[in-house]
């Protein structure tokens, strides 16, 4: 699915009168079967970017298309179409807490089915076998039967995640997938989303906090701040200078925020020395 904005801008519904848009300009393509990246700090716009492509969230004003359909002129009917081929992923994916994880992961598939299809897939699950392979992309087929309460967050999460496999969406639209991870089962999760979503041709926008996860796994980036872009560049041209511009950050502080190895940083040629620490004890 293509993705199309042109001077979008957006206002968070609970946001004060006076309060700044959220989205400010944003203009944007995206091919169909293009995956991006788009990074910032927090408040930057983020989320909002997402729930306005999601279709969850009204722009004030401004042209949004997805797949050549401006959203908000269509019927409750074909919306409600349009947004079947869209796929969501919270950073904190509302999970029915007692429900078994292959239910869970199945609920993926519900745009596609029938009333009576999802129905019946609440009392006997369908496709078990799905379900497995989807999960084992996340390293946590091991937990198939199991409740969701059970689960841990970062678990919670990839189940999450697991449920955009099995939806016949042609757009990811996935949040933050790697907050609640640690590094390996993080880089589990964002090779596998990327490869399957190249595979599949399928359109997928992230939001990342992980700056070496965006680099590594992207072509393209996307910096946000303070509801505008400011900058959409292939990752081999997002240079050190433009991340701290981004960030409003430097030097060591500004790699340990990125994620970045700070070693294959190039020497500065003034070092600062930091100055000595003085303890006194009674």
């Amino acid at each position: 699915m293509n993705i199309e904005l042109l001077g979008l801008q957006a206002r968070h519904p609970s946001a004060a009168a006076n309060a700044p848009a959220a989205l400010q300009g944003i203009s944007l393509q995206l091919s169909a079967g293009e995956q991006v990246a788009i990074i910032g700090p927090s408040g930057a716009g983020k989320t909002s970017l997402l729930q306005v492509l999601a279709c969850a969230q009204k722009p004030t004003s401004g042209e949004l298309r997805l797949g050549g359909q401006a959203p908000w002129r269509l019927s409750s009917h074909e919306l409600r179409l349009l947004r079947g081929r869209l796929f969501l992923a919270p950073q904190v994916p509302p999970l029915p807490p007692r429900q078994r994880v292959v239910t869970s992961v199945l609920a993926g598939r519900l745009p596609g089915m029938s009333l009576v299809a999802s129905l019946r897939s609440l009392f006997y699950p369908i496709d078990i076998p799905a379900a497995y392979e989807a999960l084992n992309h996340f390293d946590l087929s091991d937990k198939l039967f199991d409740r969701v309460d059970r689960l841990s967050g970062g678990e919670r999460q990839r189940v999450g995640l697991a449920r955009a496999l099995l939806s016949p969406a042609s757009l990811w639209l996935i949040d933050e997938p790697l907050s609640a991870l640690d590094p390996m089962r993080a880089r589990i999760a964002m090779t596998a989303l990327v490869k399957l979503a190249r595979e599949r041709q399928i359109t997928m926008v992230a939001t990342l906090h992980q700056v070496d996860m965006a680099l590594t796994h992207f072509d393209r980036i996307i910096g946000l701040h303070k509801g505008e872009m400011v900058f959409d560049l292939p990752s081999a041209q997002v240079t050190r200078e433009r991340l701290a511009n981004l960030y409003e950050q430097q030097g060591q502080e500004q790699a340990n925020e990125f994620g970045l190895d700070a070693s294959n940083a190039e020497p500065e040629q003034n070092p600062v020395v930091p100055a000595p620490v003085v303890m006194h004890c009674r």
